[in-house]
């Protein structure tokens, strides 16, 4: 019996050593510092070297335009001013919008002052009427010279007489013609100074589309260039060119787009004045009916037009002292050929010689 124990004792111990081995090494592992992950650096990508667009040569039409902002105006526009100087305004009939008919009475001024003293002043004509009939009489007992300066001092009173009555009869405003009043710049007891432009009337029956122009426009454009008109809710029209303005004087296209209101000093200003003739107008056939006076719109004056041009965009024509070239791309890559442009937009360029529909070019 003690033989057996003895015998299983030496099997066991083995084992035993082995599994404490097992235990020592995984313990002694578990007490190591972890070893640190190897970073992963991200890829880089090598740069890209940018292409430069291309573009085919083509043909279109060409258009070299004259671009102007107007408006609707009337074809026919009255000024409305008072003769008579230093007066304050009594009577105002009118009001912007105001339908009126020709010789309506528009307005009054205050000349009551007038009124009495040319009433007092018959009143002193007729005694000298009356000593005038009595000088008659005795002609022939008066010294010539004498009859001679009483005769020319009548006729000066009674001349005096007949200006104070024009004078009242120009205190009476009335329109010169049936119409709208599109503008008023005076109100009641203003004061009012001669010539000065009060209102405008005009014939908002027939309107016409027009613009002011500058120097440099009016030099660019002739009667009888067709146009392009775009028009604020109505739409784009065909037309031509009908006239061109009368005045020399540079003004900005556009204009004023006129209107006005009330103002209350009456002095008015001329230079302010729009008339008909000061803007360039065009005729445009089948106009709708329901527009207004002042409408805005722009009007694009075709000064050149070219069909089936050959033609590039601006950004692939080059230029070096005074070479101008392109760079064409073909089966060889890319080369240089010089050309010759001609007309010019602000989106294509006219190729005259030295490229020919389909080839590419090369931008910038």
């Amino acid at each position: 019996m003690s033989m057996k124990w003895l015998t299983g004792n030496l099997f066991k111990r083995p084992a035993i050593i082995s599994l404490a081995a097992i235990m020592l090494i995984t313990s002694g592992c578990s007490l190591l510092p972890a070893e640190e992950e190897e970073e992963v650096l991200p890829s880089i990508a090598p740069p890209q070297i940018s292409k430069k667009p291309e573009y085919e040569v083509t043909t279109d039409t060409l258009e070299t335009k004259v671009n102007v902002i107007g408006k609707l105006i009337s074809s026919r526009e009255e000024p409305l001013f008072f003769t008579l100087d230093g007066k304050n305004l009594k009577e105002l009939n009118i009001k912007v919008g105001d339908k009126v008919s020709a010789g309506q009475v528009i307005g009054q001024l205050d000349v009551d002052e007038l009124t009495k003293k040319l009433r007092m002043d018959k009143l002193a004509f007729r005694k000298e009427e009356t000593a005038m009939k009595e000088a008659l009489r005795t002609r022939d007992e008066m010294d010539p010279v004498e009859f001679e300066e009483r005769s020319i001092l009548f006729e000066e009173k009674k001349q005096a007489l007949v200006d104070q009555e024009a004078d009242i009869a120009k205190a009476t405003l009335t329109a010169p013609i049936s119409g709208t009043v599109v503008s008023l710049n005076v109100e009641k007891g203003a004061a009012i100074k001669a010539y000065s432009t009060i209102a405008v009337i005009a014939d908002t029956t027939t309107l016409i589309p027009a613009a002011k122009l500058t120097k440099d426009e009016r030099a660019k454009i002739v009667v009888g260039m067709p146009i392009v008109a775009e028009i604020s809710n109505a739409g784009q029209f065909k037309g031509t060119v009908k006239m061109m303005p009368m005045t020399n004087d540079d003004s900005s296209s556009g204009g004023n787009n006129g209107g006005g209101g009330n103002g209350g000093s009456g002095s008015g200003n001329n230079t302010d004045k729009e008339r008909p003739e000061d803007f360039m107008q065009v005729e445009i056939k089948n106009l709708p009916k329901n527009l207004t006076r002042g409408t805005p719109l722009s009007i694009s004056i075709i000064t050149k037009r070219k069909e089936n041009v050959i033609v590039i965009p601006p950004s692939t024509l080059r230029s070096i002292g005074s070479r101008t070239y392109v760079q064409v791309i073909d089966a060889d890559g890319k080369r240089e050929v010089d050309v010759e442009v001609g007309q010019q937009t602000a989106t294509q360029i006219e190729i005259l010689k030295g490229l020919k529909p389909g080839q590419k070019v090369v931008g910038r």
